[in-house]
Formats: structure tokens, C-alpha cells, sequence
């Protein structure tokens, strides 16, 4: 009996990140897709706090996977390789705000300061979830996302992974490249600055907000395997 592709390909759902990694390494793309599938929720999730912009997020994330990729062969697993994604994203949207901050324009200064305030949407419906239940989390994750975004940006980023997230508070100070006292005393400030501007009810929305499944997952994965494959065609002589 033949053997078809899809009886031999790997089962990359079913590994773990350690075997994917070894995989990667050796040149195996599609175990690359698995790992970015798996961590695309927690980067975009950081890194909007970071840039305070969807669309940016997004361009930075996909930035951050490609100098991933060129450099996996430095990763040593002394981190997860979530962590050590971390990093590499958080660095690539610290220098896109230093670039964004010499680039902004005094016309652009002023027209923001005359704003009384801006409201930043984010979907509300993504992957499966049914349309009903998202319309009925809708107001209160809407609340949510405001109030985290009115956190100080040091606040935000370990609010973000340690509730958000779910990161323990030593994955968050490795991330972070700071000490575990110091997530402990940023999350304690983040929550009690968020209780002023919510009700205690709003913890159950949190493993909803900042949502990164389902089509836009797939759709950054794609973008990312699409630039990493069109790197890898020679050039002609």
C-alpha cells in the first residue's frame, strides 16, 4: 500500500516545544508554524502593550517571528521559547516606538492634544466563538481593554502577562529582564490602579481580552511562512 504525505508528515500538534525547537533548527518549517500558532495569542498580547496600536502589533509581531527564525539556531533553551520570543518581540516594538517617537511630526503633536480622548476598538469576535457569547462579553471586555490600556506602559506589559497571560512571576521577570520583586510590586500597583475604574466581576473576562485566534492567527501565520519562504529562494546568478 502507498504511503501518502499526510500518513508520514510529523504530528507537530503533538509535540512538545522543546521537540519542535530541535525541529526548527534543523530546517523544519512547519514545526516553525506550530511554535508561532501556539505563541502568537502572548506576543500579540505583549506587544500591544507595548505600541498601543492593533495593526502595528500585528507588523511587529510578524517582524519579531522572521528574526526569530534567521536566529533559532542561537536559542539554547535556557528560557521557553515563548520567553525567548518574548524578548525578541518586546525588543523589536521598544525600537519601533524610538523610531515612532522621532518620526511624529509637531502638527501631529498638537492635533493629538486637542483630542478629549480616544477609544481604541478591538474585535470582538474571533475562531469559533459563538456570536452570542461575544456579543454578551462585548461591553465588559471592552471595559476591560480600556482600562488596561490606561495603565502605565511598565504596569501594562506585567499585567499583561502575568493575568492576562497566565505567566508565572519568574517567566514574567525572565521576559521582562527583570527581578521577580519588581513584577510583584508592578502587578500589585496594575490592580490596584484597575480597581478604581472597575468592578470586581470583570476577572472572569480576562483569559478574553485582547483576543488573537482563530483567522488572525492563521492569517500572521501565513504572512510570516510566506516571507521566510521567499527569503529562502537563491537569488539568480
Amino acid at each position: 500500500m502507498n504511503t501518502t504525505l499526510k500518513d508520514t508528515a510529523p504530528d507537530y500538534a503533538a509535540m512538545d516545544d522543546g521537540a519542535l525547537v530541535a525541529l526548527v533548527q534543523g530546517g523544519d518549517r512547519g514545526a516553525f508554524r506550530q511554535i508561532m500558532q501556539r505563541c502568537n495569542q502572548r506576543l500579540y498580547r505583549v506587544v500591544r502593550g507595548v505600541v498601543d496600536n492593533d495593526a502595528e502589533a500585528e507588523d511587529v509581531v510578524q517582524e519579531a517571528y522572521v528574526h526569530a527564525f534567521e536566529k533559532i539556531d542561537s536559542f539554547r533553551g535556557e528560557a521557553s521559547i515563548a520567553t525567548w520570543l518574548t524578548r525578541i518581540a518586546l525588543n523589536e516594538a521598544y525600537g519601533r516606538l524610538r523610531k515612532r517617537r522621532h518620526m511624529v511630526e509637531i502638527e501631529h503633536i498638537d492635533a493629538l492634544a486637542q483630542m478629549p480622548g480616544k477609544v481604541v476598538m478591538f474585535p470582538n469576535q474571533f475562531g469559533g466563538e459563538d456570536p452570542a457569547a461575544a456579543a454578551a462579553r462585548q461591553q465588559l471586555r471592552h471595559m476591560l481593554e480600556c482600562a488596561v490600556d490606561g495603565l502605565p506602559e511598565s504596569f501594562r506589559i506585567v499585567f499583561v502577562l502575568r493575568e492576562i497571560e497566565g505567566c508565572t512571576v519568574e517567566e514574567t521577570a525572565s521576559a521582562l529582564d527583570i527581578r521577580p520583586e519588581t513584577v510583584k510590586t508592578r502587578l500589585h500597583r496594575a490592580r490596584r490602579l484597575l480597581r478604581k475604574a472597575l468592578h470586581d466581576n470583570v476577572s472572569t473576562a480576562l483569559t478574553d481580552a485582547f483576543p488573537f485566534l482563530g483567522p488572525r492567527c492563521q492569517r500572521m501565520t501565513e504572512s510570516v511562512m510566506a516571507r521566510i519562504d521567499l527569503d529562502a529562494v537563491p537569488a539568480s546568478p
